[in-house]
């Protein structure tokens, strides 16, 4: 995980996103039932949960497209229910981007670039900008209408920063996207964080967001389940080994009475262990008992492991 250099506690949290004991339900069904956490400005936080727990809900009151039954909810330092310049530092992207298929990509970003009180002429600078940190310029003069999926999400994405945001509400930003793709939108959520912005980022897909988050919150059911950077030391883990000599690594193991079992791999084995300094042991007792390790992973993220630890989602 990259780890960037934020603001103060205190003046990253005012410039951030503040949410308190947020209330959003759909007669019976409680979408969002007590929502509370913190996205510090300079950070990338990821919200995280299964689908039905209440993110795209609570990214929509965040952009102040639906409106909170309670609780509070800021963004910037602004009230997104009764301060209508909230708008203005919120860059919204939904998990599909409706597009205007006669109009070019160049036409659109400019079209909302006004809409953001840009003249024209610094309306379609800004967008050719984008355009090419998309890697979308080529088709800056075609219709929308031949963008593929993953495409449609990069011109969201930049419809989404076309006025210089501070606050990022991204829902499913990677969804249709080439591995190449993937990388170049985590590339620029860390460039974009390292320039001061609120980046709250949601997937499902927790693979996507190992690379690029700072902090995370989980949900479910509506609610906050843990807030915060999870502790790789809370969380007992699968750690895949190889070695020259497998057989050697299972002498090893069966005479340290520590339980493992067979991988994917020929040769591999995967032990669980309880904690980093845990596992740093087990390696160097291997080595020195003369086992040749080469090849030492996680068997999953620390997200994933963080997520599949909590109670919550089995209830």
């Amino acid at each position: 995980m990259t780890q960037t250099a934020i603001p103060d506690k205190e003046s990253s949290q005012a410039l951030g996103i503040h949410v308190d004991s947020l209330i959003r339900h759909f007669g019976a069904v409680k979408a969002v039932d007590g929502i509370t956490f913190d996205a510090p400005a300079g950070a990338v936080t990821a919200l995280i949960g299964p689908n039905g727990s209440g993110k795209t809900t609570l990214l929509l009151i965040l952009a102040g497209l639906l409106a909170p039954d309670s609780g509070e909810a800021s963004v910037a330092g602004l009230d997104v229910v009764h301060d209508a310049r909230a708008r203005g530092r919120i860059g919204w992207m939904p998990d599909v981007f409706g597009t205007w298929d006669a109009l070019t990509c160049l036409e659109i970003l400019t079209i909302f670039g006004q809409a953001y009180g840009m003249n024209k002429k610094h309306a379609v600078a800004k967008a050719a900008e984008l355009l090419e940190r998309s890697y979308l310029d080529e088709f800056a003069s075609l219709p929308a209408r031949v963008l593929s999926r993953g495409q449609k999400q990069r011109l969201g994405l930049a419809r989404a920063l076309v006025h210089d945001p501070d606050v990022l509400l991204l829902d499913e930003p990677a969804s249709g996207l080439d591995p190449r793709s993937r990388v170049d939108l985590r590339d620029m959520l860390r460039s974009l964080a390292a320039e001061g912005k609120t980046v709250l980022v949601s997937s499902h897909v927790l693979s996507e967001l190992e690379e690029v988050y700072d902090h995370a919150v989980f949900l479910s059911q509506g609610k906050t389940i843990d807030t915060g950077e999870p502790d790789g030391n809370e969380v007992r883990r699968g750690w895949r080994l190889e070695a020259l000599d497998p057989a050697s690594l299972r002498r090893f193991l069966d005479s340290a009475d520590i339980p493992y079992k067979e991988g994917n791999r020929t040769g591999e084995v995967v032990v669980s262990l309880a904690s980093y300094e845990s596992a740093a042991e087990l390696f160097k007792a291997a080595v020195l008992a003369g086992v040749a390790l080469y090849s030492v992973a996680p068997t999953s993220g620390r997200l994933e492991e963080t997520y599949l630890s909590l109670d919550e989602e089995r209830k």
